[in-house]
């Protein structure tokens, strides 16, 4: 160990401004870490771990994240950001989706501007510790790593701590830097930054050059987290204990005299009543203090958990057992779990930082393993892939948390990752581009003119043709004609992971069988988007001329009992047609969770024996009725000529 190293403030921003100045755009990533480090006596492991946890060490071209976030540091700028980017809404869904009952009112979540958290300011105090214009700071690697490290060093001295060459002397830095108000939280964010000191880690940055953080055995002072003054984590949530989630509940209570008017969710017994099959990712497209205002909201919307995206500190709203009214589609809603990850710049926020990733793993992780629900894209879904209950609100759906969520880095850390399965020729692929170098032209804004900033992508865009200028292929259920090129448009878009059956290959190009049509996309052998796959096809009964498709799996009618109302059996825009196959991901009985009293006592289970296979037919998984199809083993199919 040794003594401090302290360089007052005024100094500091005089050296770093001149060094600057003179080596912008000169020096490797890896370069501008050690010299940050070096110029502000922050020690370079703790400085790499605190920006991977953040961006991977990733610039992202100087898009902001999700929440404001600008550049390897995350530092936070919510005012530039929303200047710079109005507000949009991704879809009109009622979120409890139940037809049964009288729509929820949707409201807009607009942001205070005056009433920001210093959480999502931190660029501008770093602009003060720098003497480094704002604007340099979001859109110059190089400024921005050294007003992280001018930040970090800032914490450390704001602690009473020396500016320490010693990483095990950083820890009340680390958990300050995290913006955690709550003990749990910031000791959760700093236990994850030493850690990741004592693993190391390298990767390929975005400008090309190698990152390394060598593994450093450190154990980190931890009792320094006493005086930072943090408010205590509130007990009861429903996490591993590591994770330092806190307990804020979602109101249950009655809101009128009427048996039905009470909210924002609904009682339930699951596992026991009904099994848990989904767990489905989602974007709140609002702050943090916003969401949390929402789901306590007794008249609006709930769902179980909520991630933050600067640290990712996960806050638990909803008992498993009970049903949030989250997804749009009441029949996924009573058999799923709904994770909210914060994100409220709908326009141009491109990606999620590395610490909401790695909480959200860890959760879903837990939760898959308690309730036993498959890692894989058939049941860990985003709101994007729920599909409407009936035609009439197909189009208003949601399309969080949208191409830009990392779905081949999120199951790595779920420890799924995805692999070549069966046979190299297997028709049945799944769909895997290169997230970092697949960046598809999307527009953020109202007109094709307002691009995105270019970022990689989880998402591939399908033709009509196998050419260049086709037109993308039509969602007949968002609109009549071709989709579009937009963020918020999915109608021709298929995912990471994603199971789909080739339908036909011309040189370069490869359809899919995609929402009853052929979806083409250049796939390049040498770089294949796709993965062979193995596992379950739907193709039509032989005999019958189409098939219908659902949104929801529910009962027939005979099996109602007779003081619950028979729910009909609505089939959505779509048919499945002969020659047609499509990715089985599960095989259920109709079920229908009866929910419209406040007591749990009036609430039933409805099933029946009708059966369903749950297939992706287009960007949205659907169900088709059992008896239109037959299943055949993707090995048995014949291989797909070029």
């Amino acid at each position: 160990m040794t003594g401090a190293l302290a360089t007052p403030p005024a100094q500091a921003r005089s050296s770093v401004a001149t060094v600057h100045d003179a080596g912008a755009g000169k020096s490797s990533r890896a370069e501008l870490f050690r010299e940050a480090g070096e110029r502000h006596h922050v020690p370079e492991t703790v400085l790499l771990a605190v920006s991977y946890l953040q961006s991977r060490w990733d610039d992202h071209r100087g898009a902001p994240s999700v929440d404001a976030g600008y550049g390897p540091m995350h530092l936070t700028d919510a005012r530039a950001a929303l200047a710079e980017t109005p507000h949009h809404s991704s879809g009109h869904e009622d979120p409890r989706g139940d037809t049964s009952r009288p729509p929820l009112v949707r409201r807009e979540t607009p942001v205070d501007q005056e009433r920001l958290p210093a959480s999502l300011e931190t660029l501008g105090r770093a602009a003060a510790l720098t003497g480094l214009p704002a604007s340099r700071l979001r859109t110059d690697p190089a400024a921005n790593i050294e007003g992280g490290a001018a930040l970090l060093a800032d914490h450390q001295q704001s602690a009473g701590l020396p500016l320490s060459t010693d990483p095990a002397q950083w820890y009340a830095a680390v958990a300050a830097y995290s913006g955690a108000a709550e003990t749990g939280a910031a000791r959760r964010f700093a236990d994850d930054v030493f850690s990741l000191i004592n693993a190391g880690e390298s990767r390929r940055t975005d400008d090309g050059t190698v990152v390394t953080l060598a593994p450093v055995p450190v154990r980190p002072e931890t009792r320094q987290l006493e005086g930072l003054g943090l408010k205590a984590t509130a007990p009861g949530a429903d996490c591993p204990r590591d994770l330092g989630c806190d307990w804020t509940p979602a109101p249950y209570q009655m809101l009128s005299e009427e048996p039905g008017d009470f909210g924002n969710h609904d009682l339930s017994d699951r596992p026991n009543n009904q099994s848990i099959d989904y767990i489905v990712i989602h974007d709140t497209e609002a702050t943090w203090d916003t969401t949390l205002k929402l789901v306590q909201d007794p008249t609006y919307v709930s769902w179980h958990y909520s991630l933050r995206s600067a640290d990712g500190h996960i806050a638990n709203h909803l008992r498993a057992k009970d049903v949030g009214w989250h997804a749009g589609n009441w029949y996924v809603n009573s058999k799923s779990i709904g994770l909210e990850h914060e994100g409220f710049l709908a326009e141009g926020g491109q990606w999620y930082t590395e610490a909401m990733y790695r909480t959200s793993a860890r959760l879903v992780r837990h939760l898959a393993k308690k309730y036993d629900v498959p890692l894989d894209r058939a049941h860990v879904i985003g709101h994007d892939n729920v599909p409407g209950t009936v035609p009439g609100n197909v189009a208003g759906m949601h399309q969080d948390p949208g191409p830009y969520w990392d779905w081949d880095h999120y199951f790595d850390l779920l420890g799924k990752p995805f692999k070549a399965q069966g046979k190299a020729t297997s028709p049945l692929v799944t769909i895997r581009p290169d997230y970092d170098s697949n960046t598809e032209p999307y527009y953020c804004g109202a007109t094709p003119a307002d691009l995105c900033p270019e970022h990689g992508s989880a998402s591939i865009t399908l033709r009509s043709e196998p050419r260049e200028d086709a037109p993308l292929v039509t969602d007949v259920g968002i609109r009549p004609s071709p989709g579009t090129w937009s963020v918020y448009n999915h109608a021709a878009r298929v995912s990471t992971g994603q199971k789909y059956v080739v339908a036909e290959r011309r040189g370069d190009w490869t359809a899919l069988w995609y929402l009853g049509q052929k979806g083409w996309f250049k796939n390049d052998p040498r770089h294949t988007m796709t993965l062979p796959s193995k596992g379950l096809v739907a193709r039509l009964r032989p005999g019958l001329d189409s098939a219908p498709l659902y949104g929801r799996a529910y009962p027939e009618p005979a099996a109602y009992p007779a003081d619950i109302p028979v729910q009909p059996l609505v089939p959505l825009q779509y048919t499945l047609l002969p020659g047609q196959l499509y990715s089985v991901g599960q095989t259920v009985n109709g079920e229908y969770y009866h929910s419209k009293t406040f007591e749990l006592a009036g609430h039933t289970v409805v099933r029946g024996a009708l059966r369903y296979h749950q297939v992706q037919f287009g960007h949205r998984i659907m169900f088709v009725k059992a008896d239109d199809v037959v299943l055949t083993s993707a090995a048995g199919l014949p291989r797909v000529p070029n």
